[in-house]
């Protein structure tokens, strides 16, 4: 998506003439610094881990986002139960042969996405226990998540893209068209310090 539109051109300090084209490839750059397909608003796959012992993950894109007529930006979840090692079992061991005896740890459940607490801004979520404290092990999660409204700092950083990419000699910006792969190419040199530091806050960081 085009992280500014025609009409804030020069609010952002850019002319009104400036090629849509390279407004897009300006912010396909962002999307790309920031390891995500677009900083709007959209669904994700991913598998995670989880530690042992504990029924909280982070997933990797935030903040999480509510598409209506949704209420939850869980779409869907499931989990593989993980497999009670004897002395780390939180319960006593009639509830771990319990569990063993039908077969639980292993297999994947179906999580209702509802019973999932979710806190949007860092992507924390707190998986519910069954009722016998089995835990999992891994997690399969359909998410939304993304920026309803793209705030000021990410039009800055695209008008500050801009402004990079023609003032580099190497580009022809006056063109109609400007070559995407170009300005990836050209990439350590439009995103300066004061665009990297702009974008920080959307960087998608893979949490192990």
């Amino acid at each position: 998506m085009n992280y500014l539109s025609p009409s804030e051109y020069e609010s952002f300090g850019l002319e009104a003439t400036t090629p849509a084209a390279l407004i897009l490839a300006a912010s396909s750059v962002i999307d790309s610094h920031c390891r995500r397909a677009t900083l709007g608003v959209a669904q994700y796959d991913e598998r995670l881990r989880i530690q042992a012992g504990r029924n909280v993950v982070r997933v990797t894109y935030i903040p999480l986002a509510i598409v209506t007529p949704a209420t939850s930006a869980i779409v869907s979840a499931r989990g593989r139960y993980a497999v009670p090692r004897r002395g780390e079992w939180p319960f006593d061991d009639l509830s771990s042969d319990v569990a063993l005896m039908f077969g639980l740890p292993g297999t994947w459940n179906t999580i209702d996405p509802a019973s999932i607490d979710a806190f949007a801004d860092t992507g924390e979520l707190t998986l519910p226990v069954n009722a016998i404290g089995l835990g999992y092990s891994e997690i399969e999660l359909v998410y939304t998540a993304g920026l309803p409204v793209i705030p000021d700092g990410v039009k800055v950083a695209c008008a500050q893209v801009v402004r990079n990419a023609q003032a580099t000699p190497a580009l022809n910006v006056k063109a109609e068209r400007i070559d995407h792969l170009r300005l990836d190419y050209f990439a350590d040199t439009l995103l300066d310090q004061t665009v990297r530091s702009l974008l920080q806050p959307y960087v998608a960081q893979k949490v192990g």
